[in-house]
């Protein structure tokens, strides 16, 4: 029996020890996601920042206090050591936005830390003392040690939360708010109180560029991608201006100079130059163009960034996870409920003063006070107050209580014999004036939060202006920009392709992220990953660089049907594959193999001569093969028939023109890149030697050949377009010393690709205003003191300036006072600049 119970006791121990588990984790969980990672949806804060605004708040006179102070006067309220709450004093601090800072608060760009709390100093901004506190309308609770009350929510009248952003991970899920811009927060409150619609995207202190394509209004699911904004300093070196959020400049510089040892980027060095303004100069190294290595900086380090929103909140005591417009609706919504209140309780008050000083004043003017002269008791001068006021009482909006006889006996008689009754009637009208206006604001509450928000833009947006800019990426294969870091060799005999093979035939430089396509003597086509060493199939006949969805380059092929003993000719392009799978080209019968090929990267055709066998039955014994006959079809495409007799030799007759159309290329101007998938404007069919002309607003053109990896400034470029050396540039532009507009017409006769060269004056504040290659542009110029007085004058171009060298000043325009220039719209025009001022 007793080792039953012992038995028993053993199993009833592990039940309770489960129990206790499964509770304690619970509590664990439930308390870490509660009370430190996620923040509350009604003030948007965690609760150590609640607690040291609270802190702050107490300690508040207006003068600065050292953080090791605020950090003490904190752990009253929050049962944690001083490092995790100076840790987020410095995080809010850095946010400038709640809190004042004095002293080094070290720099979120570059990651250096702070001074200790005892060398620096903090007190509440004016802003946060507006809109995060009322004691009237704060909910309060006990500390954790009971000795002191503090809120339970701060009473914020602004989406905080949307504005500092948030991260906290707690125990089986996370939270990732990013910030918004200030005074997008305050256009879109207004506008949700409008009823009209609004969107808002994360806006970062770090500066930068962000495409919100894929934000799905801060959810989860949705992805932001960010990038620094990088900027060509000369041919031989580019500067970071700014970084990524949450990234910092050694962090930038660490992925760099990895990506340089991993062979994806060639640089010399990288110097962090960062001061006041974010400076990261990248030195190329020589023979490595710009364009390429700014691709290359976006594809492998720091330079981009991809981000998760995820926005979990605390509602009513339990996680959520909504969405950003959700989370400003909520904030808007509580705003106009604390407004509500505020406005409640300043009635209220206003009702108590108007009561209070129409009871002094009839107490006062009535002499009610003598009749108090002759009681000696205390209940006898309450009775003898309240029987004097019996005949006024039905002119009070409530009933005269007890407290209401007591604050009458305590007036001074200092008071009573210095009475004004004009004053009094002043006070009591503006009372009253002030009970209507109140009460209009209540009647009218949504106005009254649409007057909140533009007094808040008004008095605290200024210097609050979006820091990122929006915009919409383009796609980087990182196959096409990374640089040929390593050399591919082959064994054509033996079957062998690698970077490891260096006793073999060495055929050119590659990615290590390249992918090689192969070509065999039996028919036989297969797609691998460059590697140390690979075997693909004896008898190798081609190796290149495979190209995804490559629509130019023809392969010409001549092959023989190992069944039929007959020749077949084919133009095939490769578009996509599936890697390390063998393709075969020919008709698959055994004993095929390829008689003649050539790989043709814009789909030449060529003349192939053929000499057939001297034994076979055929009267003539040679001929001449045309591949253009041919249309170019997919890779399992069986071909023409040549011959059937056995064919000799095959030499090539005549080298071939292309077969292909020109190359279609358009111009984006939301990403400055030049593409084939028709986005933006089409710049024209592009062979072989032409080139693209940009100009931009600084007065400058620039010639550049059409490849895809070329960059184009987008805020500053006025007109790209084909390049056709006979066409005359027409321009007017503005010279801002002699307040002076010209007008000039030019050929270009520069031909140095990737140089910019001004056509305009020297000189601070001059900019090209018109730009056109039309062959008769007409401009019209608009001037006048005020716009309703405006005048309109058409000029021709072409007959207004001469046609002089590029270098030369121009015509004076003779109208003073010009306030725009426009091209006049004409279908004929090729291309034609946008209107500037």
């Amino acid at each position: 029996m007793d080792e039953n119970n012992e038995i028993d006791n053993i199993g009833n121990d592990s039940v309770m020890i489960n129990d206790m588990y499964q509770n304690w984790f619970l509590e664990y969980a439930s308390y870490v996601i509660l009370e430190r990672a996620v923040p509350a949806i009604n003030d948007g804060l965690k609760p150590v920042q609640r607690r040291i605004f609270h802190a702050m708040k107490e300690m508040d006179d207006g003068r600065f206090n050292k953080v090791a102070n605020i950090v003490g006067q904190t752990m009253q309220y929050h049962p944690h050591g001083d490092a995790s709450i100076n840790a987020a004093i410095v995080n809010l601090g850095q946010k400038d936005l709640m809190i004042e800072t004095q002293g080094n608060w070290g720099d979120e760009r570059t990651g250096d830390g702070a001074a200790a709390g005892r060398y620096i100093e903090a007190r509440l901004s004016k802003f946060a003392l507006e809109v995060a506190f009322n004691a009237k309308t704060t909910e309060w609770q006990l500390s954790y040690d009971g000795r002191k009350n503090e809120p339970l929510t701060l009473p914020m009248k602004f989406p905080l939360l949307l504005a500092q952003g948030a991260e906290g991970i707690a125990v089986g899920l996370s939270t990732k708010v990013l910030p918004h811009n200030f005074c997008e927060l305050m256009e879109a409150s207004i506008k949700y109180l409008k009823n009209k619609p609004f969107e808002l995207f994360p806006d970062f202190s770090t500066g930068g560029m962000i495409d919100v394509s894929n934000y799905n209004d801060g959810a989860r699911g949705g992805k932001v991608r960010v990038r620094a904004r990088i900027e060509d300093v000369d041919k031989k070196s580019i500067a970071i201006r700014s970084v990524p959020y949450g990234i910092t400049t050694s962090q930038l510089a660490d992925s760099i100079l990895k990506a340089n040892d991993n062979g994806k980027i060639k640089i010399k060095s990288v110097t962090d130059n960062t001061a006041k303004d974010v400076e990261v100069l990248v030195q190329l190294a020589a023979g490595v163009s710009t364009d390429q290595t700014i691709d290359a900086l976006y594809a492998f380090t720091d330079c981009e960034i991809s981000i998760s929103p995820n926005a979990c909140v605390i509602i009513n005591d339990k996680p959520h996870f909504i969405s950003i417009s959700d989370l400003l609706r909520h904030s808007v919504n509580d705003t106009k409920n604390l407004l509500l209140r505020e406005l409640e309780i300043k009635l209220n008050e206003l009702d108590e003063d108007w009561h209070f000083s129409s009871l002094e004043k009839i107490f006062i003017e009535k002499r009610i006070y003598r009749d108090i002269e002759e009681e000696s008791t205390w209940e006898g001068v309450m009775a003898a107050i309240d029987n004097g006021l019996k005949p006024y009482k039905k002119l009070f909006r409530r009933a005269i209580t007890q407290d209401d006889i007591v604050k009458l006996t305590e007036i001074r008689i200092k008071r009573i014999s210095k009475f004004d009754a004009f004053k009094a009637d002043e006070h009591i009208k503006g009372v009253e004036n002030n009970i209507n206006e109140v009460k209009n604001n209540i009647e009218h509450l949504n106005d009254y939060a649409i007057k909140y928000y533009e007094n808040i833009l008004k008095k605290y947006g200024k210097g609050k202006e979006r820091n990122t800019e929006i915009r919409q990426f383009e796609t980087i294969q990182a196959n096409t920009v990374a640089i040929a870091n390593a050399k591919l060799y082959v064994n054509w005999k033996e079957g062998f392709i690698g970077t490891g093979l260096k006793k073999d035939e060495f055929i050119f430089d590659c990615s290590d992220l390249d992918h090689i396509i192969v070509f065999r003597k039996d028919g036989k086509m297969s797609v691998t990953k460059v590697a140390d060493k690979t075997f693909v199939g004896k008898d190798i006949i081609h190796v290149d660089i495979f190209k995804k969805n490559d629509e130019r380059t023809t392969y010409n092929m001549v092959y023989l049907d190992g069944k039929s003993g007959i020749a077949y000719a084919k133009r095939f392009n490769v578009t996509g594959i599936t890697r390390d799978k063998e393709y075969d080209l020919s008709k698959g019968n055994p004993n095929s193999k390829v008689l003649y090929f050539t790989a043709n990267p814009n789909g030449e055709a060529e003349v192939i001569s053929i000499t057939l066998s001297p034994g076979s039955k055929a009267r003539v014994k040679s001929l001449d093969f045309y591949f253009e006959t041919l249309d170019i079809k997919g890779r399992s495409a069986g071909g023409n028939q040549v011959t059937k007799y056995p064919i000799k030799s095959i030499k090539i007759k005549e080298k071939g023109r292309s077969t292909l159309m020109a190359l279609k290329i358009w111009y984006d101007p939301n990403t400055g890149r030049l593409n084939k998938d028709e986005n933006g404007k089409l710049l024209g069919r592009f062979n072989e030697g032409d080139k693209i002309i940009a100009f931009y607003k600084d007065g400058t053109y620039e010639l550049t050949d059409y490849e895809l990896s070329n960059r184009y400034e987008t805020e500053q470029t006025l007109l790209i377009e084909k390049f056709h050396p006979e066409n005359v540039v027409s321009a007017i532009y503005f010279d801002a010393g002699q307040n002076q507009y010209y007008c000039k017409r030019f050929l270009i006769e520069t031909q140095t690709l990737k140089n910019k060269f001004s056509f305009i004056k020297d000189g601070e504040g001059n900019q090209l205003s018109l730009v056109s290659t039309a062959p008769e542009p007409t401009a019209i110029i608009r001037s006048g003191k005020k716009k309703s007085e405006w005048i309109e004058e058409n000029i021709e171009l072409y007959e207004y300036a001469e046609i002089t060298g590029w270098k030369a000043i121009g015509k004076k325009i003779v109208i003073s006072d010009i306030k725009e220039i426009a091209l006049l719209p004409n279908p004929e025009n090729e291309a034609e600049s946008p209107t500037l001022f």
